[in-house]
């Protein structure tokens, strides 16, 4: 009988949560422990038996994880955390800030090819699935163009912005895509969008004891990366209100390509994610993209790779004998 591939996480809040859950639905695989910047002793885990551990010692377990998937911030944990962990082990993680992943890729690629480790980089639904169909769109419709549109959701990535605010006490982000604009897409024109004609942001802010709002707003709606080239509007709540009215964690959105073949053929293909949890889904394609990570390892490919980079028989806990049976 096949061992189960030996499964650790870096991080323990919604993201870590999610992946011990996605875990418990994968027979093929063990959660063997969790570790964490927080008092081990204060976490609670919903798995029975699993050990939490301080990450300061996750040195003295490389030879009992076989992948190790990071689910700190993409802010700031995961600029320093994925190339140092990638040094010690076959990773995965979900680093989103779109403009910093080539920069992110070489730091990560580096290290794990040091180490002789695989690194998934950038893995979820976007960076991620959404990234997969923006290049079978491209493929398959060379002449076209592509669109992606977000949410309506929360983005876990940006709420972690927010939160890294001076000032900032509580935070979420939803962002938000525009009808008009997804409608003149679909309709086969073919429209030249500006950033801020496609989503807009609306960021619900608690302020620390102190704070000047005036001051986070500014810092908010300046932010390279994440608010800086969109609409932004900053609401100030109660951190009562935060928690009654922004508990949940929604989101979704679209990628489109428009193009045609031929004679002037339209074609449109577009692909489509609903979620209510942003956080368990993200979670369950970091849990697939892992196997893959470990099968990678074990043909002996090294260094940092990206969802492009994967072949999707990898993903399945099938082999690829029932895979052509059932799904080909």
């Amino acid at each position: 009988m096949t061992s189960k591939i030996r499964i650790a996480i870096a991080g323990y809040g919604n993201l870590g949560r999610g992946v011990e859950a996605a875990l418990a639905r994968s027979p093929d695989m063990a959660l063997v422990g969790v570790f964490t910047r927080r008092n081990p002793a204060d976490l609670e885990l919903q798995s029975a038996g699993v050990p939490v551990h301080a990450i300061d010692g996750i040195a003295d377990f490389v030879d009992a994880i076989d992948v190790l998937i990071l689910c700190g911030g993409s802010k700031t944990d995961l600029p320093e955390q994925g190339p140092a962990l990638a040094a010690r082990f076959n990773t995965v993680d979900s680093f989103d800030t779109h403009a910093k992943i080539p920069d992110y890729y070489a730091a990560v690629d580096a290290q794990a090819r040091r180490g002789g480790h695989t690194a998934l980089i950038s893995v979820g639904w976007d960076p991620g699935l959404f990234s997969i169909n923006r290049l079978y769109g491209e493929a398959v419709l060379p002449d076209g163009v592509t669109y992606t549109f977000w949410g309506k959701g929360l983005s876990q990535g940006h709420s972690d912005a927010l939160r890294r605010v001076p000032g900032v006490q509580g935070a979420v982000q939803y962002t938000i895509p525009s009808p008009e604009a997804m409608e003149r897409v679909r309709s086969g024109s073919r429209p030249a969008l500006a950033t801020r004609e496609k989503h807009t942001r609306d960021c619900y802010v608690v302020l620390a004891p102190g704070a000047d709002a005036a001051t986070v707003e500014q810092a908010i709606v300046t932010m390279p990366d994440y608010f800086a080239d969109y609409d932004t509007t900053v609401s100030f709540i109660s951190a009562e209100a935060l928690q009654r009215d922004h508990a949940a964690m929604p989101h979704g959105g679209f990628v489109i390509r428009s193009g045609t073949t031929g004679a002037e053929s339209s074609q449109i293909m577009e692909f489509s994610l609903k979620l209510d949890s942003n956080p368990e889904f993200t979670a369950s394609v970091l849990v697939a993209y892992a196997r893959a990570a470990f099968r990678l390892n074990r043909q002996g490919e090294v260094g940092a790779r990206t969802v492009f980079d994967v072949a999707p028989g990898l993903l399945s806990p099938k082999d690829p004998a029932e895979l052509r049976k059932e799904l080909l």
